[in-house]
This record gives C-alpha cells, sequence and structure tokens, in this order.
C-alpha cells in the first residue's frame, strides 16, 4: 500500500510539478522582498518600517536613479520597475527562492511573512498577481480577461510574488522603455492563454495576499482584534498581508497607515509616538535654530496677548528668529510695542509691513533647522509646545487646536472628491481625546513645524500657496502631499486654540472688550479676575456690611481698558440732573458718566452681568433669580474739582453692581461708599472688586469724596 501510495504522489507531482513543486517546503528564509525606489519619502519609510516589525527581508532597487516612469497622475509608466527587477533577478540561482515585488511609497505590510507564504502555497501557482475592480491602462481588454466565479478580475502589477525561475521567464520579453507601462506589459502577459499556463500566473482574487484600495474602500475596515489591528475585506471576509493604496487612494492608505501595523491600538495606544524621538531635555549643545514665522492677514483680537504667550514659549530665544509678515495696519501699534520691549531677546527679527509688497514664501530666510509657522489667531496655551514638536521628529508636524464650544479643529481626517472638508471615521475619537497618538491627516492650517531641510528639497517651489481653485492652505496642502511629503498633527498634548474671527470691529480703541460672546474663553482669560472661580467654589466673599458682598471679578487689564476706552469716547455727562440719555430726561442723583449703551456695550455689558454677577447673587440671596436685565450701566468719574462726591440715595435697582475700576492710594485719595442705616463704610475699594448690595429701600448710601487724583467706578442697576 506504501509503495502504491508513492507511486500515485510521485505521477501527481510529476503532472502538477508546474503548479506545486516545492510549495510545500517553503519556509520564511525563502522570502526575498524587491522594491523599487529611487529616493526616500515619508511613504517608503513607512513601508520600511512596516516590513521591520514584521522581519521581511527587504532588498531595495533604483536607490540614486531618475525616476522616469510616471506617476499615477500621469499616462501609464512603471516600465523602470520591470528593468531594474529583471535585472535584480539575474543575479538570483536558487530555484526556490520567493521573491515579492510591491510598489513601497503607497504600501503597507499588515502580517508577516509566515501568513503570506501560506496563503501563496494555497494559491496553488507559481506567480500570484494581486487583483482590481477596475481595468488599466486599457480598458478594450477587458472581454479577454479571464472569468472568475467569484472575486476580481483584473490584474494590478502594484504587487505579485512567485518563484525566482518563473518571474524569469514572465520577463524574458521585456524589452520596453522605463516610461512604458509595467501594467500593460503584465496584463498581455496574463491574458495570454500560452503564457498564463507556461509561467502558471493567477490572481489573488479574493485579496488574500494583496488588497489595492482604487475601486475597493468601501470593502476594507479596519479590524481590532486580540491586541491586532488588521484591514479586513469586508467583501470576502479575508485579511490581506498587504495594503496597497494605488491610484488615487493615498489618503486611504495613509488613514489605514495610522493603525496598521499595530501603531495604534486600543490596549497599547500609539506605539510609534516613542520611536525616532529627538530629546532636548539635558542637551549639551546648542538647541536647534528655528525661524518662527508669525502671520497676520487680518484683523484679528488678543494680538496683544499673542505676543505675550509668544515671549513665554519654554525656548531659548537666542536660538529663535522672528518673521512677522503682517499686512494689516491695525496692529501694527501691537507689533512695535512688542518689538520695542523684546526684540533684542531673539536671535534676529525680520519685519515685513502692510506697504510691503513682499510674497512671504520667498522672503523668509530658512537658514535654521526648522520653521514654525503661527497664524496671529492661534492661542498658544502650551509653553512647552516648540519643544514637543520638535522632540516628535518629524519631518511636518502640527499640534491639534480646537475652537472652544464648537466642533472644529486645526486638521481634517478626511478629503471629499472635491478636495474639501470631510469627517474621517476616527475624527470624533481624536478631537475627543479617545485616542491619542500621531495623525497623518491630509491638511492641517494655522500653525505647524517644517525641518527645513524639507522646504529646502521637497518644497522648494515658489507657488505652494498658489491655486486657481483652492484657497492658499488647501492649495499647500495640496502640493505637500503630492510630495510625498506626510503632514502629522499630534492631540498628546493640550496645546491651545484658535480664535473666532468672525465680526471683529476695530473702531474703538480696545476692541478685545467686545469679544465676549465671539471668543468668551480668550476674553474671560484677559479680563476675569484669576480668583472669580474661588467666589462661588471656596466662598471668596466678603461681607464688609449688612448684606453688601464683596467679591473679585475683573483683571488690572479690565479696569484699565474699561477706563481707556471711556476716556478715549470723551462724552462725559457732565452731573447734571437734566439727562436726555435716560427715560424721562431728568436724573434725580446724577453723576459725571458715560453709560455702556453711549459706546456700543450694552449688549455685551449684559452678557458679563448675567455670567459673572447673577450666579453671586442667586448664591448670596437664595430664591431670588436674575436675568440681569438693566436699564442704566454706567462708568462714573470722581474728581475733586468735577465731582468729588455723590449725596445719599436709593438706586432704581433690585440690586446694585458697582466695580471698582482703579486703586484707591495710588491712583486717587479718598472715595468709598457709606451705608448710611448700618452706618458701615467702604473706604478702600480694591481694583476689580464688586460691592453687590440691594438697591431699594434698606441700602441708602451714599458716595464718599475724593479728595485727590480721579476715582472710576462702573455701576449697573439690575432688575430695576
Amino acid at each position: 500500500v506504501f509503495v502504491y501510495c508513492s507511486a500515485v504522489v510521485a505521477v501527481i507531482r510529476l503532472e502538477l510539478h508546474v503548479s506545486v513543486c516545492s510549495c510545500c517546503c517553503v519556509f520564511s528564509g525563502d522570502l526575498l522582498v524587491l522594491t523599487v525606489a529611487t529616493q526616500e519619502t515619508d511613504g517608503f519609510r513607512r513601508f520600511l518600517r512596516s516590513a521591520k516589525h514584521f522581519n521581511y527581508t527587504i532588498k531595495v532597487l533604483g536607490r540614486g536613479e531618475t525616476w522616469k516612469g510616471g506617476d499615477y497622475m500621469s499616462p501609464p509608466g512603471g516600465g523602470q520597475k520591470v528593468r531594474l527587477l529583471k535585472s535584480a533577478l539575474e543575479d538570483i540561482q536558487d530555484e526556490n527562492r520567493v521573491i515579492l515585488l510591491v510598489d513601497s511609497y503607497d504600501v503597507i505590510f499588515s502580517s508577516g511573512p509566515r501568513e503570506l507564504l501560506k496563503k501563496f502555497q494555497q494559491a496553488k501557482h507559481r506567480v500570484v498577481f494581486s487583483a482590481e475592480t477596475l481595468i488599466w491602462p486599457d480598458r478594450h481588454l477587458e472581454d479577454k480577461h479571464p472569468h472568475v466565479r467569484e472575486g476580481k478580475r483584473f490584474l494590478g502589477a502594484g504587487g505579485f510574488i512567485g518563484y525566482a525561475p518563473n518571474l524569469k521567464q514572465m520577463l524574458s520579453d521585456w524589452s520596453g522603455a522605463d516610461s512604458d507601462s509595467d501594467q500593460l506589459f503584465f496584463t498581455k502577459l496574463y491574458i495570454n492563454p500560452e503564457k498564463r499556463k507556461s509561467i502558471n500566473i493567477t490572481l489573488d482574487n479574493k485579496c488574500r495576499l494583496f488588497q489595492n484600495l482604487h475601486g475597493a474602500l468601501d470593502e476594507v475596515v479596519l479590524k481590532f482584534e486580540d491586541g491586532r489591528v488588521r484591514a479586513r475585506n469586508v467583501l470576502y471576509n479575508t485579511l490581506p498581508v498587504i495594503i496597497h493604496g494605488n491610484g488615487p487612494t493615498k489618503l486611504q492608505i495613509n488613514y489605514l497607515g495610522n493603525y496598521i501595523p499595530h501603531l495604534w491600538m486600543f490596549e497599547t495606544g500609539c506605539t510609534l509616538c516613542n520611536e525616532g524621538l529627538r530629546p532636548l531635555s539635558g542637551l549639551q549643545s546648542e538647541y536647534p535654530v528655528v525661524v518662527i514665522g508669525i502671520f497676520i492677514q487680518q484683523p484679528t483680537p488678543f494680538v496683544s496677548v499673542f505676543f505675550e504667550r509668544l515671549l513665554n514659549l519654554k525656548y531659548p530665544k537666542n536660538r529663535l528668529r522672528l518673521f512677522i509678515y503682517n499686512q494689516e495696519l491695525h496692529h501694527e501699534p501691537h507689533i512695535r510695542t512688542f518689538l520695542e520691549y523684546h526684540e533684542s531677546e531673539y536671535q534676529d527679527v525680520k519685519l515685513i509691513g502692510p506697504e510691503e509688497d513682499i510674497d512671504p514664501v520667498t522672503s523668509h530666510d530658512i537658514d535654521c533647522e526648522y520653521f514654525f509657522s503661527i497664524d496671529v489667531d492661534v492661542v498658544l496655551k502650551n509653553e512647552d509646545m516648540l519643544r514637543i514638536l520638535i522632540e516628535l521628529n518629524k519631518p511636518f508636524i502640527a499640534p491639534m487646536m480646537t475652537k472652544p464650544g464648537r466642533l472644529w479643529t486645526n486638521f481634517w481626517g478626511a478629503l471629499s472628491a472635491d478636495g474639501y472638508y470631510a469627517r474621517s471615521e476616527d475624527y470624533m475619537d481624536i478631537v475627543k481625546g479617545r485616542r491619542m497618538g500621531l495623525w497623518n491627516v491630509p491638511y492641517v492650517s494655522h500653525i505647524f513645524l517644517i525641518k527645513a531641510d524639507t522646504l529646502r528639497t521637497d518644497l522648494k517651489d515658489p507657488d505652494l500657496f498658489e491655486s486657481a481653485t483652492l484657497d492658499p492652505d488647501m492649495a499647500f496642502c495640496s502640493k505637500v502631499r503630492n510630495k510625498g511629503v506626510f503632514m502629522f498633527v499630534t492631540n498628546m498634548h493640550t496645546f491651545g486654540r484658535v480664535l473666532s474671527t468672525e465680526n471683529y470691529q476695530t473702531n474703538h480703541l480696545h476692541n478685545d472688550l467686545w469679544q465676549i460672546f465671539e471668543n468668551p474663553v480668550e476674553w474671560e482669560e484677559r479680563y476675569i479676575h484669576e480668583n472669580y472661580s474661588k467666589v462661588l467654589r471656596d466662598g471668596l466673599i466678603e461681607m464688609p456690611c449688612p448684606d453688601v458682598y464683596w467679591f473679585p471679578v475683573f483683571t488690572d487689564v479690565a479696569c484699565k481698558h474699561l477706563i481707556e476706552e471711556m476716556e478715549h469716547f470723551g462724552q462725559w455727562s457732565g452731573g447734571r440732573n437734566v439727562d436726555k440719555r435716560i427715560l424721562g430726561g431728568y436724573e434725580n442723583v446724577p453723576t459725571v458718566d458715560i453709560h455702556m449703551n453711549q459706546v456700543g456695550y450694552d449688549k455685551e455689558w449684559q452678557k458679563f452681568l448675567l455670567d459673572y454677577a447673577a450666579p453671586v447673587t442667586e448664591k448670596m440671596y437664595p430664591g431670588y433669580y436674575t436675568m440681569a436685565q438693566f436699564d442704566l450701566a454706567f462708568v462714573v468719574r470722581y474728581k475733586p474739582d468735577e465731582q468729588p462726591a455723590l449725596r445719599p440715595h436709593h438706586d432704581a435697582s433690585t440690586f446694585t453692581i458697582n466695580i471698582a475700576l482703579n486703586q484707591v492710594g495710588i491712583d486717587y485719595q479718598g472715595g468709598g461708599c457709606r451705608f448710611l442705616r448700618y452706618n458701615c463704610s467702604v473706604n478702600a475699594p480694591r481694583r476689580g472688586w464688586a460691592l453687590l448690595h440691594p438697591g431699594r429701600l434698606t441700602h441708602y448710601h451714599e458716595g464718599l469724596p475724593t479728595i485727590e487724583g480721579v476715582r472710576y467706578i462702573s455701576v449697573s442697576f439690575v432688575d430695576p
């Protein structure tokens, strides 16, 4: 029986020698991966990293050559790959050697050689090509392709695997030019029945080995399971070993490449984030020189705050060079003030003003290691930001920025067909911090760090921001992508936010005061006292007189700006009883004042009272709720030679908010408020602190004389 079976097996082996041969004896050591890469791009480095992860043996062909084989946007090419492969195969004499040829710039491995060879054996052919849904480059050849019961019919030249002798036979007839189509060459071999049989070619119809993404995007999903991440073809329920972003699917391979192989998993988070770092802490030599490009294209709120935060970056200023490109006259005073005090601290400063017709792309000096581009509407909250980005050591990287209260960030996770914003599947998880790491994305704006070498080589074209159809940022990102440069965004730290510039008016002295609606977070940080949060949380409220509550609310900057805004407006009432500004035209207890509605600040003031005064009122007077409505809110000025004091009176309000805007003993002498019923005075009001007290019936009060200087207070009669 044994002899009979052995004879049968021998006959079968002889008859099926072309199909079987030594497939059952293939080991991972018999596999050699060949790829063509004439230059090292981010995509090529990603390919090598995935290969190294699974211990593939890689041989790179064509290094140092000029690429003449075209690209996916151009007419068919790729003949250069065939020439290089044919030449490389001549040196391979081992008949059992299995050769895998794959592209590299847009390819990633998702599993190792053992699985690849096992699936190759199961194909029971000597050469296996990747398969595609779409035929290219000659649609007229469609009918000549063999029909398949299930799966993809058409050959893809971007990946194939086979035994060296069969590949040599397949390439023996090649005599084409580097610019000829490799796809067409291999297709004609495949549709030729005699060639297909003699070489023993088949296609990976169900994407068990190769997954081409072009024409198959709806088939592929990420599969997270047992501490691994793979791409799964849901149409055929297969797990391809090699993922190829062929044709116009570079964004999709970039998306998958954020996870595969094992770059981000739920169990471990980001594994790429700690690789290839450039530590700066404890650096013995000098820090790398960075040119910071600051771009001011339109009127923008809180520009002076931007420069304050720039100054606070924890990076040696003698290694920073500033390039300030300002196209807005309104902001020239902010820049001049900053440079007047701090220009000498930096290695160098170059300023281009609105009167200079100079292209910012070609005018900045890149004699540095990094270029850090920042739009002036960026809020630099993280003082370690620049150091963090440099240490991540990527050619192009941006910190994730958000807009408070809005589902907005400075990156896009995907693009629509016409190149505009589209939401990726993981966008919300990244924005909400449920997935932390480094993300290769198709678009960033407002702020990014680029290695200067990348600017000098890949991004040296002068028209980077020019396009007939796209805005400058979109045009820039499109050209960066087309150059093969990966744009990474990181959300591993809280970096800051981006301001809203809509509806920003410049017709006031301190326009930022009006930003309580558009940029409430920035407004609060600028104008609300640092200890205000302790008022409600920790009870930081004093009661200097019965039912009179005293608490911090304004910063010194808020007080200063409010005073200067009123003096800039200048139309003080004069303190007369006849007052056409109020209903009835008569003021019983007049003051020298300017009403909030005179400077167009009544809506903003009501918002301030509702957000910062009403909660204190409701805490101190339980059961009373207010919408902080008012008929009168104004800034009062007391001067010894104008109106030094105010006679006893009741306020026309349910409660009154009285905020001291300057400092007793420094800006003026005297002043204060006396509550007659209780014979209690507040003689030393603190700048930025508010007095909250009932207005009618119980709290009859007077303004005590200002004997020197000028005293300013803000008064609001709430719920008249």
